[in-house]
């Protein structure tokens, strides 16, 4: 063994003591840090510690890197969907990366069987009944990756054709119809072969995200018989809009299609009666894809895909190794290396499972209710506010508004760019009906009432 490795093993408590410490330092004083910093102009080359081992390493990290990181994991950062770690997850994470599992198979540990139990609790969250399978994957552009995936699949099925075996060529011209479509489908189009020109926009309701229900059924009229893809979106990225589901569904009575539904955080608003009548019909949908790292508040990176198609999701993501064993094509015994784009992948499962059983849905349940409250303040704020319009309704947790003077891409920047240099806030501009526009999006485990008028005031001094 090397020397060195061989002087950290033999100090591992040590270490693992001094990352611990500058870890609390760091969490400690999070509700204080700046939300996010100016990135500094980049070095030409790695700056390296002038002693080798790990203990330097920790020494540069905390004084070269650490401070310039932003406050990501606090209450006042909301420029993405983003959750925080709570402290059950951090502790998964932590054993997730001591342990280091790699729950590709059964062969050799029961690490999967804790993520199927983990999946199978977090879809009755959901309202996803059993015929709804799933598994971990790294993000919802990977989860949907994976559903475009299994919808790639049917379809070639209905044209005769198995496109996992001869490939996309044979499968001709597919059309995508949806509404307001988030960035990662046009993305796993493109990924998966079908092209970023088969997602066919869809018009939406006056002044919403949301599909307008008769546009969409206009468009699979169009198509004369032919399946199609239909993708649906249970929380909006721009203003946390959602399709109806159930009129959505109801249309296969008349038009074939495959329904993958985006609920990455929307589908969190089944833990709170007072919108969770938006996810109804979620389980009607072909596929799902919900984030974890989002409202789940556990590390990045984790998120879930549903099917209620596993013997496709066998027959695209099968691997052909002896020594990793074949695919059981029975209801819930096939091994992960068979249903996710990884063979060997981390045990996300894990810091999910210690959120789970730490706080149940009822602690996530008021996660998600105070996120809910803190984004309608802001927009009962926003909305009086001479200096800025709110332009959409609060429907979940987003907030959707205008700098008034600011019409273009650049000086929205630049004004969110001094409220990033203020340390108070971080958020991130869009484009939302045609108007260059902000949008806070809510989903941090540790956001409180008092951080929303922080967070206001802050506005009012840039706008």
């Amino acid at each position: 063994m090397h020397e060195l490795l061989q002087r950290d093993l033999l100090d591992l408590p040590a270490l693992l003591a001094a990352a611990r410490a500058t870890a609390l330092t760091s969490l400690t004083g999070l509700d204080e840090r700046p939300a996010a910093v100016r990135p500094q102009a980049p070095e030409a080359a790695l700056l390296r510690s002038a002693e080798p081992g790990a203990a330097a390493a920790l020494r540069l990290f905390e004084q070269r890197w650490l401070p310039r990181l932003a406050g990501s994991a606090g209450p006042r950062y909301l420029g993405f969907v983003t959750g925080g770690a709570t402290p059950a997850s951090l502790v998964g994470d932590w054993l997730t990366a001591a342990l280091d599992q790699n729950p590709t198979a059964g062969w050799d540990s029961e690490a999967p069987e804790l993520e199927r139990q983990t999946v199978r609790e977090l879809a009755g969250w959901f309202g996803l009944g059993a015929a709804h399978q799933g598994a971990f994957v790294s993000g919802a552009t990977m989860s949907n990756f994976v559903g475009l995936a299994l919808a790639r699949e049917w379809l070639g099925e209905q044209r005769g054709v198995r496109v996992s075996e001869v490939g996309v060529s044979a499968l001709g011209p597919v059309t995508v119809l949806s509404g307001a479509a988030h960035s990662s489908i046009h993305k796993a189009l493109s990924m998966l072969g079908l092209g970023r020109q088969a997602l066919q926009p869809v018009a939406t309701l006056a002044g919403r995200d949301a599909v307008d229900p008769r546009a969409l059924e206009l468009a699979l009229q169009a198509q004369q018989g032919r399946p199609v893809i239909v993708v649906a979106n249970a929380g909006t990225v721009n203003s946390g809009d959602f399709d109806e589901l159930r009129a959505i569904a109801a249309l296969r009575e008349r038009y074939p299609f495959w329904l993958h539904v985006d609920a990455a955080f929307g589908a969190f608003a089944a833990l709170d009666a007072r919108v969770a009548d938006r996810v109804a019909g979620l389980d009607a949908a072909d596929s799902v894809c919900v984030d974890c790292h989002k409202w789940l508040n556990v590390p990045y990176d984790s998120a879930l895909q549903f099917t209620r198609h596993r013997a496709l999701q066998l027959r695209v993501f099968q691997n052909a190794a002896a020594y990793l064993g074949e695919p059981d094509e029975k209801a819930g015994g096939a091994d992960f290396v068979h249903l996710t784009p990884e063979n060997s992948r981390r045990w996300r499962a894990l810091p999910a499972w210690f959120a789970v059983q730490a706080y149940g849905r009822a602690g996530h349940a008021e996660i998600v209710a105070r996120n809910i409250d803190g984004a309608r303040r802001l927009g009962e704020l926003i909305a009086q506010q001479p200096g800025l319009e709110l332009l959409a309704p609060v429907r979940l947790n987003i907030v959707c508004f205008a700098l008034r003077g600011c019409t273009d891409a650049a000086s929205v920047q630049a004004r969110l760019e001094r409220l990033r240099d203020s340390g108070e806030a971080f958020l991130t501009p869009t484009l939302f009906q045609g108007r260059w526009a902000v949008r806070a999006a809510f989903s941090n485990w540790r956001t409180r009432m008092d951080d929303v008028t922080r967070i206001f005031e802050a506005l009012k001094g840039i706008s």
